[in-house]
């Protein structure tokens, strides 16, 4: 029996999945656990929620109960009944990135977990039962610096000579229509620049996606400002190696991993303050913070970026140093097995 079952249930590959996958990468050597619902990258196979909850009948040798680590609301409803129904001997533990006011079913089920890691101080003043303050963090092994940035950019097989990228679910949200905003003022002035919108619309958000197309026809950049879709998980860190800026300007985030991503390939990045852009750009060494609808200093930011390459180079290596030190999957994966050992020491 598993010591420990971690849930993603969400077959599309999101940031919650991405942030599950590197930290239970760390877990692997350190427990006897699970991986239960769709595949991860990088992790074991998964097995099937019916099979979780078989496996949870007895607790692990040693063990008082087995912790089910989940990050979704279809995931507590399972673990719940795991615990509450079927009296299987569960404890439940919840990561919150949510930078608001959960609606009322979350709330409900997030108020019966039996610990909750916030990611962020901010984050923890919306949820009940914080028993830690855990950043997510970045597998600085998997992702890496290029050794020539020119040559990773060619090996995408992206126009031009540089690339920049915003990385996301294509939505107002997400800011896809402020970064457009910004590259129409850019690009015309870095004729070498290729912008790459990395991410899909949803079927509700297909007019939005319609109408930055439009203008972006209209202003005669449809072939620099390129929509290739989401990028595969092991084809992510090649893309990053490629490029010379991260820029996201969303309306709202929770917490926010792609300049963390960014900055363990050594790439600065530029960002609105939300989710926790501000501490990633530690005092402007590692990222610039301008503000939301301002698409004028967002342009002028990645400028600045693109126009110094001296001050480019120091900004990578600052990135890539605050990435591996003060951001780092492993630091999470600590943070998280303290709040498991915890609850085991207290049965």
């Amino acid at each position: 029996m598993p010591e420990l079952i971690v849930t993603n249930f969400n077959r599309n590959f999101t940031g919650v999945s991405a942030t599950a996958a590197g930290v239970l990468r760390q877990q692997v050597p350190r427990y006897d656990l699970r991986l239960a619902g769709h595949p991860l990258p990088g992790c074991p196979a998964p097995v099937t929620r019916a099979a979780a909850l078989r496996l949870s009948r007895r607790p692990a040798p040693g063990r008082p109960f087995v912790i089910w680590h989940v990050r979704r609301n279809t995931e507590m409803r399972t673990a719940l009944w795991a615990r509450d129904v079927l009296r299987r001997p569960v404890r439940i533990v919840f990561t919150s990135a949510a930078q608001r006011r959960h609606s009322a079913l979350p709330r409900w089920l997030i108020a019966r977990m039996d610990a909750v890691i916030a990611t962020t101080e901010a984050a923890a003043g919306f949820v009940p039962n914080v028993q830690a303050v855990v950043p997510h963090g970045v597998d600085a092994e998997l992702i890496t610096p290029a050794a020539d940035r020119a040559a990773a950019w060619a090996a995408t097989g992206h126009p031009g000579q540089r690339g920049i990228a915003t990385i996301g679910r294509i939505r107002p949200e997400k800011g896809t229509d402020r970064f457009v905003a910004a590259m129409l003022r850019l690009l015309p002035d870095h004729p070498g620049v290729t912008a790459l919108v990395i991410g899909r619309a949803a079927k509700g958000d297909r007019p939005f996606l319609a109408d930055l197309r439009a203008r972006i026809d209209a202003a005669g950049l449809s072939q620099r400002i390129l929509f290739p879709g989401e990028v595969a998980p092991d084809a992510l860190p090649g893309l990053l190696q490629g490029l010379s800026a991260v820029v996201q300007l969303p309306r709202y985030e929770g917490y926010g991993m792609a300049p963390l991503e960014g900055m363990a390939a050594g790439v600065p990045f530029v960002a609105t303050e939300a989710g926790s852009y501000r501490s990633f750009a530690q005092g402007g060494r590692c990222g610039t913070i301008v503000p939301g609808d301002d698409a004028a200093a967002a342009a002028g930011a990645v400028d600045a970026l693109l126009s110094d390459p001296a001050a480019h180079a120091r900004m990578a290596t600052a990135a890539r140093r605050a990435a591996e030190t003060r951001f780092s999957v492993a630091a999470e994966a600590e943070g998280i097995a303290a709040v498991y050992e915890a609850l085991w020491a207290h049965g």
